[in-house]
């Protein structure tokens, strides 16, 4: 995918790269710039509906404990007022007296109870309770019209009823409502029970308070008619005003864990942000559902009219870029047609871009280096002419040399015929010298042919003076067979033969030994050498470039343009790692020391 997209791109001319370049960059950062405040505008506004939805939960709360509070009061009333327990211990323990008298006090005890328990509730709050004795007596403060009270002993909480102790209550999950008057308009009721115990008596009765669900439905509407408040008890029962909430997340809620925090349900296609709270009486829970969409549609909103605007300001902006583009473009495409012309042969063609900005210091430089270019044609095509004519006159020229090659070998012959040989071949070292120096095509020749030029010179240095000056070769096999620049020992030589030895008797000694790539060659003398400050001054002008700046100086012993002119000529060809170093002492002689690194094309084989 990548090398097609780049394969794509570099068929693309300058101008739609540009272009595409800054379409890129600018759509890159207002697609990340809108993700980024997407991301985190919404969780702000999640977090702030999540804010909303527990204090809409906490004053819940605050509504659905005023009820149970009302409900425990009234069993807490029932089960600590002195008077009411002495009644129903009483009629428990008195159950079989039937005098009139007896009956007469029952009268005055139930109509007691009765006005007690009229009055722990108000009529318009809908709170219905039922004290049921062990030995069968029941007091309501509804009409036995209402409903059978005796009947309550046959539901299934009633035996878990029986197990508590002490002041505990049982909160009994809402079921079909008991009470006639109640069924049409709230066909749930939700209670809550007690035993009737002391320590001496036993349990002797229970305590049920009873009030309609819809009273705790009234109080989960919330004010905002797109969320929804649910109850859950300890069974996963929800309570509501929303009856397909309570199917759903009846199905969904298989543990208790499963609201411990916020998250997102899905109900009927639908997403639905869930925050939930323990009500401080029961181990109930509050569950508030609020619509996904509609906690993010301000945002969602906003995020749309910024998308328009953002949108409207890309397309302008664009517009203004493929405009300042094409006029910029434009005069590259002029300069781009202009070298196409040039390609094709015409170098009279001449740019007429003007400006200060880039593009016209490029068109400018590019006419400089066509006049340049046809200068150089110009210039090139003078020198061409010059070097024909040369080479012509080289050419004439080079019939004296071989007439002068020719001539020498003609005494050479002649000297041998009267049987002078020494004479025959001091002619023969000279012919070799002459035809090495003026041969300019020869610019590398094998270190043996080198030593062999070497020995000749020695040889007719050795005829023009007086004392015969030894030459000693200690050469290893393995170097002879070394390129090097033509004359590099021969002025070393020189050097000591004129210098040196002062033209004096002695011996020149040249060493080399050829090793891990690398040859070292050593020329010592023993003549008289030189003093510190000689030495010092001859390699001070070893180190010199320029050899036009070197003045033909004898430092008692060397000339150093002799020296610097084989130095210079050795560092051109084998680079800075060669390394030429002197060495003289006075009255003992000068050793000349190389080292000269070989590349494998260096080598040649000598059959």
């Amino acid at each position: 995918m990548k090398t097609r997209i780049l394969q794509i791109v570099s068929f693309l001319s300058f101008r739609d790269k540009v272009l595409l370049l800054s379409i890129t960059c600018l759509i890159l950062p207002v697609i990340g710039t809108f993700s980024i405040y997407n991301y985190l505008t919404k969780d702000a506004v999640e977090e702030q509906a999540i804010i909303s939805a527990k204090n809409e939960l906490k004053l819940t709360d605050e509504y659905l404990k005023k009820i149970f509070e009302d409900m425990l009061y009234t069993l807490n009333f029932i089960q600590l007022d002195t008077e009411l327990n002495v009644i129903f211990k009483k009629t428990v323990m008195n159950s079989a007296d039937s005098d009139h008298d007896s009956q007469y006090l029952v009268f005055l005890n139930d109509k007691k109870v009765n006005k007690t328990l009229e009055t722990l509730t108000l009529r318009d709050q809908r709170v219905y309770i039922t004290i049921i004795l062990n030995n069968g007596k029941i007091y309501t403060n509804y009409s036995s019209n209402e409903y059978n009270p005796k009947n309550v002993s046959g539901e299934p909480w009633f035996e878990n009823l029986r197990t508590l102790k002490g002041y505990r209550s049982i909160w009994i999950a809402p079921q079909t409502t008991m009470f006639a008057s109640e069924k049409i308009k709230s066909p749930h009721s939700l209670s809550v029970a007690r035993v009737l115990q002391d320590s001496i008596s036993g349990v002797y009765g229970y305590a049920i308070v009873t009030t309609t669900v819809d009273r705790i439905s009234d109080i989960l509407q919330s004010e905002n008619k797109d969320n929804s408040i649910l109850l859950m008890n300890e069974e996963n029962l929800l309570i509501g005003n929303n009856t397909d909430f309570d199917r759903v997340l009846s199905d969904k809620v298989n543990t208790k864990e499963y609201f411990q925090t916020e998250n997102i349900i899905r109900i009927k296609g639908k997403d639905y942000l869930i925050n939930t709270r323990e009500l401080s009486i029961t181990n109930w829970k509050l569950i508030s559902l609020i619509p996904y969409e509609k906690a993010t549609f301000r945002i969602n909103a906003i995020f749309n009219e910024i998308f328009i605007v953002q949108t409207t300001a890309f397309i302008l902006f664009l517009f203004l870029l493929t405009l300042i583009l094409r006029k910029i473009l434009n005069r590259l495409i002029d300069l781009r047609n202009i070298a196409k012309k040039v390609q094709s042969g015409d170098l009279t063609v001449r740019s007429s871009l003007k400006g200060n900005d880039e593009i016209a210091t490029l068109s400018t430089s590019f006419n400089l280096m066509l006049d340049k270019v046809r200068e150089m044609i110009e210039e090139n095509t003078l020198i061409q002419s010059r070097k024909r004519q040369a080479e012509l006159e080289m050419l004439q020229a080079q019939i004296n040399p071989h007439f002068l090659f020719n001539v020498l070998n003609s005494i050479r012959m002649k000297v041998m015929m009267k049987r002078d040989h020494e004479s025959a071949e001091m002619i023969s070292s000279l012919s070799k010298l002459l035809r090495i120096t003026i041969d300019k095509h020869k610019g590398m020749i094998t270190f043996l042919e080198e030593l062999e030029i070497n020995h000749d010179y020695v040889r007719l240095m050795n005829m023009r003076q007086r004392h015969e000056i030894g030459l000693k070769m200690s050469v290893s096999s393995d170097a002879y067979h070394i390129k090097l620049p033509r004359l590099v020992l021969q002025p070393i030589i020189e050097n000591a033969i004129i210098h040196g030895l002062n033209e004096q008797e002695g011996l020149i000694e040249i060493k080399a030994k050829y090793h891990n790539r690398t040859l070292m060659i050593v020329i010592e003398d023993n003549g008289i050498g030189m003093e510190n400050e000689q030495l010092t001054k001859l390699k001070e002008n070893l180190n010199k470039t320029d050899l036009s700046s070197h003045k033909e100086s004898e430092l008692n012993g060397f000339s150093s343009i002799g020296l610097s002119n084989v130095y210079e000529r050795m560092k051109l060809t084998f680079g800075e790692n060669f390394i030429m170093q002197v060495q003289s002492e006075l009255n003992k002689g000068t050793k000349v020391s190389m080292v000269i690194p070989i590349q494998e094309e260096r080598i040649v084989c000598i059959k």
